[in-house]
């Protein structure tokens, strides 16, 4: 998952950017003087300032103290802290949480609920444009934090992942051959399954992944994701067909054991 570099800045930092000019202007403090004092370049305030860019909780001390802010701006801080997800996923994550059954195609990575801290944190700093250390800190540990609802007993998990997706090492070849064993690990348990999809012809899921979702109340959804958009249905011909592409899918994936055999392969090979 990734987000566009023209999606718009969050609010917070429009707000708090905002907040900084206003005391600034009130307190008679210039912008070149609030940079100096503050060790930026003036184009990286006017930036904080107008919301391009997180202001910093440096910055925001800096401006507390300079406007007399009384640790108004600097309280600011708070409401900065990176999002533990991308904003057009938060619906899904929501009901991934309360899903008693959640099914899974993967054409191209490893599922994050299924991925090792190291696997994780290569897919997310891959991440482009670059995201700043902590905001991959946060998302690595927010997705980690997600995998505990696989050891819920009552909610049922089934994966099919394409071979290609195994075959690709994402990071060096020990932290693979790590990746491919907590896959053993995780499948073991009696309400996860792991499918092997043999990268060979053609099938319903050549044109993308998705995940089906079935919460306590029965209520069906899917979801898709793209480059930078993602797509919760609830619309019962979209979740319906979905659901056949996936039994399409499963007719040529190999069974439980099978699938483990290949993976354990795999692993010995890294």
């Amino acid at each position: 998952m990734s987000e566009s570099s023209t999606t718009p800045s969050p609010t917070s930092w429009r707000y708090c950017g905002n907040q900084i000019k206003l005391w600034r202007t009130h307190a008679g403090v210039s912008r070149e003087d609030l940079a100096k004092e503050a060790g930026y370049v003036v184009e990286s305030l006017r930036s904080m300032e107008a919301g391009r860019r997180r202001p910093s909780r440096h910055l925001l001390d800096i401006a507390d103290q300079m406007c007399g802010a009384k640790g108004i701006l600097a309280a600011g801080e708070e409401f900065l802290k990176p999002e533990k997800f991308i904003s057009f996923a938060l619906d899904f994550m929501r009901y991934e949480a309360e899903a008693t059954n959640l099914t899974s195609y993967q054409l191209q990575v490893v599922p994050g609920l299924l991925q090792t801290e190291e696997t994780a944190r290569t897919l997310i700093t891959a991440h482009w444009p670059p995201l700043d250390d902590e905001t991959v800190e946060d998302r690595v540990a927010a997705r980690l934090e997600r995998q505990k609802v696989l050891k819920t007993p009552t909610k049922s998990f089934s994966f099919l992942i394409e071979e290609s997706v195994l075959r690709r090492p994402m990071g060096p070849r020990p932290e693979w051959s790590q990746q491919l064993h907590h896959l053993l690990d995780v499948g073991a348990a009696r309400n996860v399954n792991i499918q092997v999809v043999p990268s060979k012809g053609v099938h319903p899921g050549i044109d993308g992944s998705f995940t089906l979702l079935e919460t306590a109340e029965h209520v069906r959804l899917a979801y898709e994701e793209g480059q930078a958009v993602g797509t919760l249905y609830s619309a019962a011909d979209k979740v319906s067909m979905l659901a056949q592409r996936h039994e399409m899918i499963l007719r040529q994936a190999l069974n439980p054991e099978e699938s483990a055999t290949f993976i354990g392969k795999l692993a010995e090979e890294q």
